[in-house]
């Protein structure tokens, strides 16, 4: 590693993670990035962040590709610079916490498949849940770099950053990152914050903050003045707005100065121009609520959690009140104990703000992950929580007070046997670990040769998507009745809007939808509307993860029957009467919509 005592500065560009994470929901394919990779691998950035966050996830759910064979591939093509991790501590790269030993071998992979810096961090803090990842990250000879999660609330001041960044180097951490995954430092808090720690460690001090308030480059300049030397940044085809200030304007920034890079900046650009025109093809996934945004001092949600938000919620066809979930993120945030917003947290708040949004009735239905949190699952909040929400959450059920793993029995022989002969590596056991639905999905498919990465819409020359190629579907309502459509190609423009004409029972009706291009409609197959008290149904659009019951079984009001999954929450739906299971209408896999029948219990 560089000396930080010197005063040059040395920047890490994370284009080939949080980038594209933060500015097209994660979808950038490694078909696109190993191009330019000679290219950048000969520009001498300290490191590039090329794994971890939710790349794993979008490989495995949306890509159709194997995380593992990505970083195999892009450590091949990048030999010269060291490649980064964002590593959620025990979380690794899922959305709970696993036992130690999978904790340990993921890391040994991930560091023989190429991972020399693994930034480690614990979305609330709590650095019990970094203690076996720094152990294993040491044990594999890599640099460990604990990171602070940076967030502003009544109870998160300059004394506990500074504790903790203490506590982090006594548990083995070779550098502290300040991570600011929502862009809240301003430039003079990040002055004050970066001269504590950096009198307060002897390692060196990263600085990782978003753009998306517009004041991230300003606070780059006071971090270096407080005496910070690594900065995160990444290549201007994908910086700016919720990703991070552009390499390019901090190496313009520090020439001639003792600080001054030593970088390429020509050789920078000329990566940025071959980047910009592969940024065309992922044009279906660019965001209005990706810009820069000083509102983000109050909604506080990171760049990654708004631009795949806004993606999940026109998925719901909710898109148009995501100003609505803005403003709730923030209430449900200080209900649960200030959690900074950052992966799973960010997941956690941000769906149960979705759900009080569109149930029309805060906390109507309350995801797992949320009970799961109010039970100490995830660890220590920062602060008191709500009692209210806990009771209507978990009611009188003890909360865990110790280090969420230490419940957590060995997972690896387990995991190990479930997946069976799916698994060809241990790799592909810790891919099911992670996401055990879609991992053995993908398992099976690769198996089958059945691998198909969504379709990236065909885009015109000025790189907007044009949507014949690919139908976008949904669900209307007309006189009662719910009907799929799909919208491709034909209709009449009326004021905005299309004007499209569905023939329903024989009869034409006409329906004005939001301005798409045209219909092919059929009634929604095969579920009533539910009318009673023992109809189970949904609150929101999802699938089903999992039956709880079968028919003929008995059951208590209040018991869970089903378990869906919305926006890569879960969420129990339960019965609304004691009575006998007489009808199942859905099986593993479905997707069900507000208002239908799932479960009939008499």
């Amino acid at each position: 590693m560089p000396d930080s005592t010197d005063s040059r500065v040395f920047l890490t560009d994370v284009v080939l993670r949080d980038g594209h994470q933060s500015l097209i929901a994660t979808r950038l394919r490694t078909e696109d990035m190993l191009p330019v990779c000679e290219s950048l691998d000969a520009i001498g950035f300290h490191a590039l962040e090329v794994w971890g966050g939710a790349t794993f996830d979008a490989c495995v759910r949306f890509l159709k590709e194997d995380p593992w064979e990505r970083l195999t591939a892009l450590k091949k093509a990048l030999p010269k610079t060291p490649l980064m991790m964002l590593l959620r501590g025990q979380n690794l790269v899922g959305y709970r916490h696993y036992a130690d030993d999978v904790v340990e071998r993921f890391v040994a992979r991930a560091a023989e498949r190429g991972i020399d810096i693994f930034r480690v961090f614990d979305a609330l803090n709590d650095l019990r849940n970094l203690e076996t990842a720094i152990r294993a990250i040491k044990a594999n000879g890599k640099h460990a770099q604990g990171a602070l999660c940076y967030t502003v609330s009544p109870v998160h001041t300059l004394d506990m950053y500074v504790a903790d960044a203490r506590r982090l180097v006594e548990m083995g951490a070779d550098s502290i990152a300040i991570k600011d995954m929502a862009g809240l430092l301003t430039p003079y808090a990040t002055f004050d914050l970066v001269a504590a720690l950096v009198d307060a460690v002897d390692v060196p001090v990263h600085l990782h903050t978003h753009a998306t308030s517009g004041l991230a480059a300003q606070c780059h300049l006071k971090a270096v003045e407080a005496g910070c030397r690594h900065l995160d940044t990444c290549n201007s085809a994908f910086a700016g707005g919720t990703s991070h200030p552009a390499s390019e304007v901090m190496v313009a920034a520090f020439q001639g100065t003792p600080y001054d890079t030593g970088l390429d900046l020509e050789a920078i650009k000329a990566v940025g121009d071959r980047l910009r025109e592969v940024r065309k093809k992922y044009a279906a996934f660019e965001s209005e609520f990706t810009h820069e945004n000083v509102a983000v001092q109050s909604s506080q949600v990171p760049g990654g959690m708004m631009s795949n938000l806004a993606n999940q919620l026109k998925e719901q066809n909710a898109l148009t009140r995501i100003r609505e979930v803005f403003d709730e993120i923030p209430r449900v945030r200080a209900e649960l104990g200030y959690p900074p917003l950052v992966t799973p947290t960010s997941q956690i708040v941000g769906t149960q703000a979705v759900m009080n949004v569109l149930t029309g009735e805060r906390y109507k239905v309350i995801t797992n992950e949320v009970k799961r949190y109010l039970l100490g699952g995830y660890g220590q909040p920062p602060a008191p929580v709500d009692d209210r929400v806990r009771r209507l959450a978990i009611g009188d059920q003890p909360v865990a007070e110790g280090r969420p793993a230490d419940q957590l029995a060995p997972e690896m022989e387990r995991f190990t046997q479930e997946i069976g002969e799916l698994a060809e590596c241990e790799e592909d056991v810790l891919t099911y670990a992670m996401f055990p639905d879609i991992g053995r999905d993908f398992l099976s498919d690769r198996r089958d040769g059945n691998l198909v990465p969504e379709p990236l819409p065909d885009t015109g020359e000025s790189g907007r998507p044009v949507t014949e190629a690919t139908p976008t579907e949904f669900i209307i309502d007309v006189h009662g009745e719910s009907y799929e459509v799909q919208i491709t190609g034909v209709g009449r423009d009326s004021g905005g809007k299309r004007q499209v004409y569905l023939t329903l029972d024989g009869m034409p009706e006409s329906v004005v939808v939001e301005p798409r291009d045209s219909y092919l409609a059929t009634k929604a197959p095969g579920r009533a509307r539910a009318s009673s008290a023992g109809h189970v149904t949904t609150a929101m659009p999802g699938t089903i993860v999992e039956v709880l019951v079968a028919v003929g079984d008995s059951v208590e009001a209040g018991q869970p029957v089903l378990i869906t999954e919305a926006m890569k929450m879960e969420t129990e739906l339960h019965a609304r009467l004691q009575g006998q299971v007489v009808a199942i209408h859905v099986e593993r896999g479905d997707r069900v919509m507000p208002g239908e029948v799932l479960v009939e219990i008499e």
